[in-house]
Formats: C-alpha cells, sequence, structure tokens
C-alpha cells in the first residue's frame, strides 16, 4: 500500500492526539501508582467463599449413621421432611 497524501496522514495524527488520554499525573515518585478496587458484590463473594472453605466437606458421623440406617432398611425418611430439608436454606439467600 502506498500513502499518496502526507497531509491527510499528518492531520490523521493530530487528531488522535487530541483525543488519546493523557498518561496519569506522576507523583513525586516519578512513578504512577495503580489502583484497584474491589465492587461490594466481590466483596460478598469473597465473604461467603471463605465462609464455605471453613465448613467441613461432610459430618462423617451423620454419614455413616445414615448409611448404616439405610443398609439396614431403617432410614425412612417422609416426604414432608425431605421438603422441609431441601427448602429450608432457601429463606437465607438474598
Amino acid at each position: 500500500m502506498k500513502i499518496t497524501n502526507l497531509n491527510s496522514v499528518a492531520s490523521a495524527f493530530k487528531a488522535y492526539n487530541k483525543t488519546a488520554k493523557k498518561p496519569e499525573a506522576v507523583g513525586k515518585t516519578g512513578v504512577a501508582a495503580d489502583k484497584v478496587e474491589i465492587s461490594s458484590k466481590a466483596r460478598d463473594i469473597q465473604v461467603a467463599m471463605k465462609a464455605l472453605s471453613e465448613i467441613p466437606e461432610s459430618r462423617s458421623e451423620k454419614v455413616e449413621a445414615i448409611k448404616t440406617q439405610i443398609s439396614q432398611g431403617t432410614y425412612k425418611p417422609s416426604a414432608d421432611e425431605l421438603v422441609d430439608k431441601l427448602f429450608s436454606g432457601l429463606g437465607r439467600v438474598k
């Protein structure tokens, strides 16, 4: 490609320089400082993830008790109990 009209190129550069963002003002150190902002939603997620990481993976004693009941045929939860347990945590979600 051959550019023959150099005046148009020069005026394009001038227009670009007018709209280009200027670098941030530097402090006394001569270096612009980086700034990180975390949204409130991200903070909420961090708190929830920390709380989740502190909860044990499973309650092994309860799991073993239920396994024993299932193997013996004595574990018979009612449908109402299942529904109550499934939906008990939904009231806490915002």
